[in-house]
């Protein structure tokens, strides 16, 4: 994935948000990772045992979370959001309610979310994977019954609107994150399981379909 598709992401975020690039002349290149595992790997800090998982595909392909049993505790990442729309632009939609259960399996205590509050207690907990699979659902649903009919980006643009503004429009980053959503949900509807790379002329053409 970093051969086939780090510059292309490195241009294209550059080309969004150039001023989070300061300094960006003295970075060496793409970071390739220097450890890497199958499905699972265990490390210890100290005498406490720390798990590192991959419980299925989500947020992105290659999402991993951070279990710490003792602890009751799992760091999530964007997998879980608290009061924050989810980024779905490199998701999967059919496989993350799944990914959801393999989480909630763990009987977690504490989440420490990718975006929003520390999530203490069962009650937190469940809320926010609760929140997070609606929102799942309420943006690929409208997305999909689009594409169905073989309609376009922006007919799925205003279906998914109509779902999702009601419940999510308050939550943090919503409107920054929703034409990457839409157009992902409407990609994986019509069969490209793989999302596509965005690349900086993939975002010019998505916004003038959006406000065309």
């Amino acid at each position: 994935m970093v051969a086939e598709r780090g510059q292309e992401d490195w241009d294209s975020e550059f080309a969004r948000f150039p001023r989070l690039f300061e300094g960006h002349e003295e970075i060496p290149g793409l970071t390739w990772p220097t450890t890497t595992f199958s499905g699972r790997m265990t490390v210890y800090l100290g005498n406490r045992r720390v798990d590192i998982l991959h419980p299925g595909r989500a947020h992105t392909a290659g999402d991993a979370v951070v279990w710490v049993p003792d602890a009751g505790a799992m760091f999530t990442g964007d997998i879980v959001e608290d009061r924050s729309a989810c980024y779905c632009g490199d998701g999967h939609f059919a496989d993350w309610p799944a990914t959801l259960d393999r989480i909630a399996g763990f009987a977690p205590e504490a989440i420490a979310p990718g975006r929003g509050d520390a999530l203490t207690g069962a009650a937190m907990v469940a809320r926010a994977l609760a929140s997070t699979r609606d929102f799942i659902a309420s943006t690929y649903r409208p997305a999909a019954r689009v594409a169905a009919r073989g309609g376009t980006l922006k007919q799925a643009w205003d279906a998914v609107r109509a779902e999702c503004d009601p419940k999510f429009a308050d939550f943090a980053i919503y409107e920054h994150c929703l034409p990457f959503n839409v157009a992902r949900a409407w990609d994986e509807a019509r069969g490209i399981d793989t999302p596509r790379i965005w690349t900086a002329a993939r975002d010019q053409a998505m916004w003038a379909a959006l406000q065309g």
